[in-house]
């Protein structure tokens, strides 16, 4: 009699084993490299591929700049629509924010910045800016294929979304500050993390490049108006030079950096305006000179922007002129650093090591150059990372900001993969720590 009840509970703890099992394997497999395989097979797909650089080119051909993509936004929409794809409309003037996934949490977001700059583009190719002055020389079309892409890509993998994925197509990063617009709208709304990328042309394809912690800089800018009392330039003592008084300002303000600032503290000061006079033989009333000024520290940042303003006003009295100076924090609003979440950087090396091999992610140093997503890492955690986008045959290429500027269109598949594989395996552990932390860790998902 005791034979029969002994084998009986053999049995019975065999089959709790094997279910047990069975659940743990359909979570582990959804974070597995097949599974990040499976999807950037699926990016590289010629049909796929295709329409993505599709996209790209058309919002190329048509730049539009900070608070003005208006048809970048409808274009956006439109793909959204044909996805089947719920979005909100309009944020921060021309932002669009895209929810996939269960609607309900874990939420995770993924960005795209959406504007293009001011500059002729001087790439003579068939689909060249078909505007006048203006030009995607900073890859942010690309930046939109690619998480359209994404969108699609998680669209056709919905069933292993484990919460909610959203997109957040951003306005105005080119000094307007979209960032700061769109959380002020709310696209941040329950979101738990958010993940960025940038086009990298100095990067091959299939290269990716980020570090841990303070990343890219914090930045501001700044304009001087320095007056004084124009005149024939023959009889300069019957004038106030301003041009003089500019000139002695722009020198001075480097002496911040080298005599005044820590050499291991990075900041950067750099007068690129510079505008005063029109004729040869006349000493104009007044001039006006513009930069930018960069810290990785909030300390830093703020002692640069006080002395600046000291350096510009009592050296152009030394020269008998009167200045003012300008930072625009309303319509250019300071950036702060972008810090990257050491969490997240962890994540990004699994996924990004998965999908692309461990040996193709490079730990890169700060950069002076600054992204309007440190906003949304000053509310949430967020991690940024550079793609490779460059000719994997040359050794040259053009930077960001350059009329020349040209990105492998070939690096598209890999950004839209990562974007999908990052917020699926996210949503996937966060999803994993709430089972945990509810002790129903072998529950059926």
């Amino acid at each position: 009699m005791d034979i029969p009840r002994w084998v009986c509970l053999v049995i019975l703890l065999a089959q709790l084993c094997a279910t047990c099992h069975s659940s743990d394997s359909s979570v582990s497999s959804n974070g597995s490299p097949e599974q990040s395989q499976k999807l950037l097979d699926f990016a590289k797909s010629r049909d796929f591929s295709e329409w993505m650089i599709g996209i790209r080119r058309k919002i190329h051909e048509n730049p539009e700049l900070g608070y003005e993509e208006f048809e970048t936004s409808k274009l956006i929409r439109s793909e959204l629509d044909k996805m089947g794809i719920r979005y909100k409309h309009p944020l921060a003037v021309t932002g669009v924010v895209g929810f996939i996934g269960t609607g309900k949490p874990p939420f995770v977001a993924l960005r795209a910045d959406m504007d293009a700059l001011l500059l002729q583009e001087m790439v003579e190719w068939e689909h060249k800016s078909k505007v006048p002055g203006k030009m995607h020389a900073c890859g942010h079309d690309a930046h939109v294929a690619m998480l359209l892409g994404a969108a699609k890509i998680l669209r056709e993998h919905q069933e292993e979304i484990r919460g909610t994925v959203v997109l957040v197509f951003q306005p105005a990063e080119e000094g307007g500050g979209g960032a700061k617009k769109m959380i002020e709208a709310g696209a941040l709304e329950n979101v738990d993390a958010i993940f960025g990328l940038h086009v990298a042309p100095h990067l091959p394809v299939g290269v990716v490049a980020s570090r841990p912690g303070p990343l890219l800089a914090g930045s501001g800018f700044f304009e001087a108006v320095i007056s004084g009392k124009g005149g024939h330039a023959a009889i300069p003592q019957h004038s106030i030079d301003p041009i003089l008084a500019a000139s002695s300002v722009v020198v001075s303000l480097q002496h911040l950096i080298s005599r005044e600032a820590d050499p291991l503290d990075s900041q950067v000061v750099t007068v690129a305006k510079f505008q005063g006079g029109g004729a040869y033989n006349v000493i104009p009333d007044s001039v006006t000179i513009g930069g930018t000024f960069r810290a990785f520290s909030k300390e830093s940042f703020t002692h640069l922007k006080q002395r600046i303003e000291e350096v510009v006003t009592r050296q152009a009295a030394v020269q008998r002129c009167h200045a003012t100076v300008h930072f625009f924090s309303e319509e250019k609003p300071f950036f702060p650093t972008t810090i990257n979440d050491e969490h997240l950087h962890k994540h990004f090396e699994k996924v990004a090591g998965e999908l692309l091999g461990s040996h193709k992610i490079n730990d890169m140093q700060p950069l002076m150059g600054s992204e309007d997503f440190s906003f949304y890492q000053e509310v949430i955690p967020g991690y940024f990372f550079f793609l490779g986008v460059g000719d994997n045959k040359s050794e040259r290429y053009e930077w960001v900001h350059s009329p020349l500027f040209q990105i492998n269109e070939d690096g598209l598949p890999y950004g839209s993969a990562l974007h999908a594989s990052m917020a699926i395996s996210y949503l996937l552990d966060q999803h994993r720590k709430f089972l945990s932390a509810e002790g129903g860790g072998h529950d059926e998902l």
